[in-house]
């Protein structure tokens, strides 16, 4: 068997390509949003409840569809990486990388010995088809994606040096960390954050690596469009429920305020 190729990884070819975070933590959920059209998938492990067997059941869930799916692991672990990995993750994304030193390690938290730590699971795991992919050791690294997220001051202050470490692939800017470590609590748009956000994306671009965004807002989306951002997500899957319970209980229950769309992510 072939190794499994990785659709996130070669779909980053300079057209934008739109997202939506999964944070309800259930394949179910997963596999309708696969249905949807999304071109990628964010299942998250840092903020919604998603454990090792949960992110398994999405990854399966949503393998028949054409939207990619993108692991977050909750912090920068790397027996977890090796857990996330072993399962099958391509795409991983890790959050709060603040210095090259972090972005140096996470890449060798997902390379095999000699140019990493990573250990070998082999016939146990599903990312080597159980075995059935015989060069997995060393071929997997050529279909995976590393994405570090850029999300405070420091990490901006070190985005250069972070974007230049080889085997990281993109950056994603987290707008709600940023904003709010710079003072400006639910105001990504304020020109302070404005700023660093497109230092980061200048120096990604710099780098020739890929640059992603958090962006439900779709003014903010459409903006981050034209500078060229690679992929952005334009949606939570938990806040459209909200919005969409909210506003259909408003055209039965007029004046409910409720239905404002959060401008916290």
């Amino acid at each position: 068997m072939q190794l499994p190729r990785n659709p996130f990884k070669h779909a980053l070819d300079g057209q934008t390509r739109y997202g939506c975070w999964a944070g309800f933590g259930t394949a179910y959920a997963a596999e309708i949003l696969a249905t949807t059209g999304f071109d990628w998938l964010l299942i998250d492990g840092e903020h919604a409840p998603n454990p090792v067997t949960a992110v398994l059941g999405q990854l399966q869930a949503v393998a028949p569809y054409d939207s990619a799916p993108v692991v977050r692991a909750v912090n920068h672990d790397p027996a977890l990486i090796k857990r996330l990995l072993d399962i099958g993750t391509q795409t991983l994304m890790v959050p709060m990388v603040d210095t090259a030193e972090q972005a140096e390690a996470l890449v060798r938290a997902t390379r095999f010995p000699p140019h990493g730590i990573r250990g070998v699971g082999g016939g146990l795991t599903r990312a080597t088809r159980w075995d059935a992919v015989p060069d997995y050791i060393e071929t997997a690294h050529h279909e995976l994606c590393l994405i570090v997220q850029v999300e405070s001051p420091q990490g901006i202050d070190n985005v250069e040096a972070i974007t230049a470490v080889e085997g990281v692939d993109a950056v994603f800017i987290g707008p709600a960390d940023l904003s709010t470590g710079l003072g400006h609590i639910g105001n990504p748009g304020h020109p302070e954050v404005q700023a660093m956000i497109r230092r980061a994306f200048d120096a990604a671009q710099a780098a020739g690596k890929a640059t992603g965004i958090l962006a439900p807002a779709e003014q903010d989306a459409r903006r981050y469009a034209e500078w060229g951002f690679d992929f952005i997500a334009v949606g939570i899957d938990i806040s459209l429920l909200r919005q969409a319970a909210l506003q259909t209980l408003e055209r039965y229950k007029p004046g409910d305020s409720r239905a404002t769309p959060s401008t916290t992510y």
